[in-house]
């Protein structure tokens, strides 16, 4: 089978491009988020190719007046994994680990957006994620994270917002390999997993990044950890830190997150009150999870998150992305930035209280 991307010198086997692996669950993804620094717009885009699976699906999301808009497209892959139009959402890659563009066409639903991504610094390559539960390879991927600031526009009805990298800031990230998509496996594992401790953390300061991420097991032991700080116009400096944090009673959402990357440095967050929630992007979602199948024609769904979504415990918000501050503190100097404090947690966590499967923090 051959495609476009057979012309270009990326083969890593001795298959068509069209062919990634043997592996089902093979995938390659694109995922980016947006917002202003007082979070009056927050925006959301994601956008995956699942070769075995013959899908590719893309999402977009946008945060204003407390209402989350959610459209979502999905459509047969065809084999062809050059083509990132998926119905009305598209990523174009402008100029590769710099400038990318995020782009809603028109479509039944409010939302349209044309956005530019224009990193602020050199990709961060996060250690490779390999995790088995028992026997079952369930993660084996790679991925890069990357702070940038937006231009252009998002438009909701007859509401037309206006982006600049001046006042609009976020990050993306490209990650590829293998994780659980599409149908759930019909015999998992000794019984499936079932626990998993997520943290994520990309800040950006006037001057300088912040990224911390964290997956531990049910002890609090991290499997894979990767801290960086980097000045726009240096080199990063690497960290591995111990996690400091609180918990909002009875909730597992956290209040507080404090570390500490080497001596005379803090990096202290503080996550607002204000969620984006990642089923919007497919993340844990029922219908529209990654890489499910829509059938032989492009499917095309809208809905909104109402302020109130959060209230009720539901796998639906279980997964979010809390807008954040955060004070970075070298030899006495402190930087303040703003970011989002990325949070899945499933089962225990022995290390800050959390039992049970979702018990919440006393």
């Amino acid at each position: 089978m051959l495609t476009r991307g057979d012309d270009y010198p990326v083969h890593q086997t001795p298959e068509p491009i069209a062919i990634a692996s043997a592996e089902r669950n093979f995938y390659d993804r694109y995922f980016f988020n947006g917002y202003s620094a007082d979070g009056d717009l927050f925006f959301a885009a994601a956008l995956g190719v699942y070769p075995q699976l013959g899908v590719i699906d893309a999402a977009f999301c946008v945060t204003i007046d407390g209402v989350q808009h959610n459209l979502r497209a999905s459509r047969p892959l065809g084999g062809e994994r050059m083509d990132l139009n998926v119905g009305p959402i598209g990523v174009e890659v402008s100029e590769p680990l710099k400038v990318l563009r995020v782009f809603v066409g028109p479509n039944d639903s409010p939302v349209r957006a044309d956005l530019t991504f224009t990193a602020r610094h050199a990709p961060i390559e996060e250690p490779r994620f390999t995790r088995r539960h028992e026997a079952r390879l369930l993660m084996d991927y790679t991925r890069l994270t990357q702070n940038g600031g937006w231009s252009g526009s998002v438009t909701i009805g007859d509401q037309i917002l206006t982006v600049t990298p001046d006042t609009h800031w976020g990050t993306r990230d490209r990650s590829w390999g293998i994780r659980p998509v599409g149908a759930p496996d019909a015999q998992p594992a000794g019984g499936g997993m079932r626990q998993f401790w997520w943290l994520w953390m990309p800040f950006n300061f006037a001057d300088r990044v912040a990224f911390f991420h964290s997956n531990d097991d049910g002890a609090g032991e991290p499997w894979n950890r990767r801290g960086v700080i980097a000045k726009l116009d240096g080199d990063p400096r690497e960290f591995s830190a111990a996690i400091g944090s609180a918990y909002r009673p009875g909730t597992r959402r956290l209040a507080s997150v404090r570390l500490e990357p080497w001596p005379g440095c803090t990096l202290d967050v503080t996550p607002r009150d204000q969620h984006f929630y990642m089923s919007g992007l497919g993340y844990l979602h029922p219908q529209w999870g990654h890489s499910m199948d829509h059938g032989a024609d492009l499917a095309v769904t809208y809905d909104v998150c109402p302020p109130d979504f959060g209230d009720a415990p539901s796998m639906l918000n279980l997964h979010i992305q809390a807008m954040a501050d955060a004070v970075l503190t070298i030899d006495g100097v402190a930087h303040r930035g703003v970011g989002v404090v990325e949070q899945l947690f499933i089962g225990p966590h022995a290390a800050s209280g959390l039992s049970g499967l979702l018990d919440p923090a006393e």
